[in-house]
């Protein structure tokens, strides 16, 4: 099953709409589709911008799928960056000569907000947003590049804020601190979003290409940054801390519609 449905409104934009049920987990699957919407991004000449969505209104893209053995990414190539698969793929989302964009509606956490914090640009719906890096709930510091990201986005003590304490930030908290660039009322996102995506889609793409590459310059971390933190995320997650956490978590619902995944930021220490 495809974890992404992709339309092209024009040969200069693409949408993407993150859909694989019942809460869009990320996964190695993802992975690799991601991997080869990049591909095909960075080979297009035409394309300039890259809306990311959701086809579920209450999950934008849980967290990651904590059943998947990553197995399936034996038999693909290897990572262009030299990073693990995941952030070998969001560093190179990163560096697109496109502009991306995510339009955020329902919940990101995890993985899911590593993936939003790799988009160059983030909307949030205000009533229906709640992002977050809920990993410290379970013993281990987030492993994805959020590490990285955010601190150049928010600051140092907002970043420690956001990652310590583990809690979801709805959209106008999340625009207040600069996770997000603006929150906006639900029923006006969608009409605001797809006229700045058109709009930045009738720009050149070579021209987009260098204003990218200078702003990277400036404010992207450095790729050997993100290995330390990669390889101690995985170190924890095969502990029996973390590992008795994962076990209680599916118990009460974890990758379920239902409350735990609906307040995971509030209940996660609790579990």
């Amino acid at each position: 099953m495809n974890h992404f449905t992709i339309t092209k409104p024009s040969p200069s934009m693409w949408r993407v709409s993150f859909d694989n049920p019942p809460v869009n987990v990320f996964s190695s699957q993802t992975i690799i589709e991601l991997r080869a919407l990049v591909d095909a991004a960075e080979a297009d000449p035409d394309l300039t911008v890259i809306l990311f969505e959701s086809a579920n209104p209450e999950f934008f893209c849980a967290h990651w799928d904590l059943t998947d053995d990553t197995s399936s990414l034996a038999s693909e190539p290897p990572p262009v960056t030299g990073q693990q698969a995941f952030v070998d793929v969001l560093i190179r989302l990163s560096k697109l000569p496109v502009i991306s964009i995510s339009s955020i509606r329902g919940r990101a956490r995890g993985a899911g907000s590593e993936f939003l914090l790799a988009t160059d640009i983030r909307f949030a719906s205000r009533e229906r947003t709640l992002i977050g890096q809920f990993e410290m709930t379970t013993g281990l510091a987030p492993g994805g590049g959020s590490v990285s990201r955010l601190p150049r986005l928010v600051g140092r003590a907002r970043a420690l804020e956001i990652l310590a304490g583990a809690d979801d930030f709805d959209g106008d908290l999340a625009e207040r601190y600069g996770y997000v660039n603006r929150s906006l009322p639900d029923a006006e996102l969608d009409a605001f979003v797809d006229a700045f995506a058109q709009r930045v889609a009738r720009t050149d793409r070579g021209a987009i290409a260098e204003l990218k590459g200078w702003v990277n310059e400036m404010t992207l971390p450095e790729d050997q940054e993100f290995a330390p933190q990669s390889d101690a995320f995985f170190t924890r997650l095969m502990g029996p801390k973390v590992s008795g956490w994962i076990g209680r978590s599916f118990e009460q619902g974890l990758q379920q519609p239902g409350d735990l995944e609906n307040h995971l930021g509030a209940r996660g220490f609790d579990v």
